[in-house]
């Protein structure tokens, strides 16, 4: 046989090893991931299934209750001296988004929920977008992804003492239970103050990062009701409220971005920045149209808080990268049970 055809060489046994080490290492790496070596180290399955049985198929494991829109986010131009990101240069650009609430039964009275959410998909030309997550609370409630499977834990359990013990293992808990008792309500998703609790990273044209919080300021005045009254208007009165005053005409948000001095915790969403910090309002969220989720466009829509665009990185903050890995168990689960949610018929995605 010519020289050029010969077969190659055997590869030897030490080489077989050396790729069965590589193929035993990928396997135990992925084994770890998904939590079989390790039965009581938080993984995204355990986080989601913190949630509890879904008491309809179909629906996002948390936040399960909502109402899509879609708008646009106005950007002023001003955002352009923080990040280099093009949904700040000046311009209107699309948005799906949806009102929610921080509940995982979709049949949940909208008065026996107090978080309330708000979830947006930004996307400019380019094929780049921007998805974001916020709640009307002013922190989270835990400084520590480990610590939110806890309080999920504690609040699902029989166990009287449940609460009190997570508590007492984690203090940072307490302002957001003061919150949660004493702070007021609206009668309106339009009213309704939400912030991104994490830090984010916003890099300028220059290359130099700035960590950074937003939040949606409302243009409607906030007027508070008794959350008895707002249960007497109906299981669904958040949805339709909100349906009709759309209807009536756009409703309006300023973005306002809060800069981090270097002494600020960006790691922690449970530790407010002070209020005296530099803020930049960056543009104007429009919702100009409210529709069902059933048949609404934000249905299928992971709001992945690390979807982003060139020019807005995370930051040292845990919980972005926790919630995207919930978010795609919660989307892999609902989607495949879709059947049980189904689109009314002929109607268009």
């Amino acid at each position: 046989m010519p020289p050029d055809h010969r077969p190659p060489p055997r590869a030897p046994l030490g080489s077989l090893i050396v790729i069965a080490a590589v193929v035993g290492c990928t396997a135990a790496a992925f084994a770890y991931t998904a939590g079989w070596l390790s039965p009581h180290r938080l993984t995204p399955s355990r986080l989601v299934a913190g949630f509890g049985t879904p008491t309809d198929l179909g629906h996002r494991r948390n936040h399960a209750k909502g109402v899509c829109f879609t708008g646009q986010f106005e950007s002023s131009g001003a955002g352009a001296a923080l990040s280099r990101a093009v949904v700040f240069a000046a311009g209107s650009y699309p948005v799906v988004g949806r009102f929610n609430l921080g509940t995982p039964n979709p049949d949940a009275k909208d008065a026996s929920v107090r978080v309330r959410g708000l979830s947006i998909q930004v996307k400019p030309p380019g094929g780049q977008e921007w998805r974001s997550g916020m709640i009307n609370a002013p922190f989270f409630p835990v400084s520590t992804p480990q610590a939110f499977y806890s309080l999920l834990t504690a609040s699902g359990s029989k166990d009287p003492n449940a609460m009190g013990s997570f508590i007492a293992a984690n203090p940072e808990f307490k302002p957001f239970g003061v919150w949660a008792k004493t702070g007021p309500w609206t009668g309106s998703y339009a009213e309704e103050r939400y912030n991104g609790l994490n830090a984010f990273r916003f890099v300028d044209a220059s290359g130099t990062a700035h960590a950074v919080r937003w939040s949606l300021l409302p243009a409607a005045q906030p007027v508070t009701i008794d959350p008895a009254s707002l249960d007497a208007g109906g299981a669904d009165v958040l949805e339709q409220e909100i349906t009709k005053r759309v209807q009536a005409g756009p409703v309006r948000w300023t973005m306002q971005v809060a800069v981090a001095d270097p002494t600020d915790p960006t790691a922690d969403p449970s530790k407010p920045w002070p209020a005296d910090r530099h803020t930049v309002d960056v543009g104007t969220l429009v919702v100009s149209q409210v529709q069902p989720e059933r048949d609404g466009p934000c249905r299928d829509i992971n709001y992945d808080p690390t979807v982003l665009p060139d020019g807005i990185t995370t930051s040292d903050d845990p919980f972005p990268a926790t919630r995207s890995a919930a978010y795609a168990v919660s989307y892999d689960r609902r989607t495949a049970e879709a059947a049980h949610y189904p689109r009314t018929e002929g109607a268009n995605p």
